[in-house]
């Protein structure tokens, strides 16, 4: 078992920045080193907690109670978040009315190193009363949780990683760590979707990042269009929607989209004093054929396209082929991954999917 890693003791001086990074080292070797043994150690009964999860037709109720209960709490997030429901009980307050969250179809997973936490004990043989399920996430099978549990997955023996081997550290690593791989693998038996994920998730950065196109797009009724015998001119003449883009999709006579055309292209052509062409048809200068993604795509896959594309708007079609709306990078910037999107481009050379000039 590794020693309780400590600083140097010396009163003649402070201890120096490395062996602040030493302690600091050693403290996580110790909490890593005590949760790769756990890996190791992990035998039938884990396999039986996993299962007994899987089925429950109720909530896990997840209790704990101090440094224990702070894990509780994660724990039963990440169940609720990955496809179980799950929340948290109080077990001091279970004693004084919150005992009545619980039924017969749930099943209770304690925490609790020692398995003779004073709250936890009382509160056990109210769930045999009650008919609930126990399954213990603690240190001896043979301690008073431990015997209560139907199943028992053991920590056992732990030093904690601080200096006086008291303060709860090492031993709440593995029972977060414990925790996470029990609602993972329970997860992955329910077959749990990156379309589950995203419906318990609609807020926040990883929701953003599993929604889907339809959300993120300008619909087309407040996008710039034209009809591809439209003049260059005529088409900017006309008044811009309210959420100006710098894109006009071309759609023909069937509805389908033929083309599109930017600002950047338009830019070109004044640069270069073609007159004919802006007072010629649209299609003739327009992109043909440019990249589109279609309705149903991860907003993540479409920013992935513009990023790889070097795009700054991008048309969303139907499984037919028909415009529906469009992506402009400028609604997106934030609402994915923090990544950057690359929008700067340089204007000699001609953007893919733009109009050759």
């Amino acid at each position: 078992m590794t020693a309780t890693p400590s600083l140097p003791i010396d009163d003649c001086r402070s201890p120096s920045d490395a062996d602040v990074l030493d302690h600091g080292r050693e403290i996580l070797r110790a909490e890593g080193d005590a949760v790769l043994r756990m890996a190791d150690a992990l035998d039938a009964s884990f396999c039986k907690a996993v299962r007994m999860i899987a089925g429950c037709t109720g909530k896990v109720v997840v209790t704990g109670i101090g440094k224990a209960g702070l894990v509780a709490q994660k724990i039963s997030a990440t169940l609720a978040s990955t496809g179980t429901p799950s929340h948290f009980l109080h077990p001091a307050e279970a004693m004084h009315g919150d005992l009545g969250v619980l039924r017969r179809d749930d099943i209770v997973l304690g925490l609790s190193q020692s398995g003779e936490t004073e709250e936890i004990t009382r509160l056990l043989p109210h769930l045999a009363a009650a008919g609930v399920r126990i399954v213990a996430l603690t240190g001896r099978t043979d301690s008073t949780l431990g015997r209560a549990a139907e199943v028992v997955v053991a920590t056992g023996p732990v030093r904690e990683a601080c200096v006086l081997g008291l303060a709860p550290s090492t031993s709440t690593s593995i029972l977060l760590a414990l925790g996470d791989s029990l609602a993972l693998v329970t997860s992955s038996l329910r077959r749990f979707t990156h379309e589950d994920f995203a419906a318990r998730h609609p807020g926040g950065s990883l929701g953003r990042q599993l929604m889907r196109v339809d959300e993120a797009m300008r619909p087309l009724a407040q996008c710039r269009t034209a009809r591809p015998d439209e003049t260059v001119r005529a088409v900017f003449s006309q008044p811009l929607p309210s959420r100006r883009t710098g894109a006009v999709m071309i759609i023909d006579a069937d509805g389908m989209l033929a083309g599109i055309f930017t600002d950047s292209d338009l830019a070109r052509l004044f640069e270069r004093r073609n007159d004919a062409a802006i007072d010629g048809a649209i299609r003739g200068v327009m992109t043909n054929r440019p990249t589109t993604v279609t309705t149903g795509t991860r907003l993540r896959d479409a920013v992935a396209v513009l990023e790889s594309r070097r795009l700054s708007e991008l048309p969303v079609v139907d499984a037919d082929g028909r415009p529906v709306g469009l992506l402009d990078i400028v609604d997106l910037v934030g609402l994915t991954s923090p990544e950057p999107v690359a929008t700067t481009v340089d204007e000699s050379t001609p953007l893919p999917g733009s109009a050759a000039a």
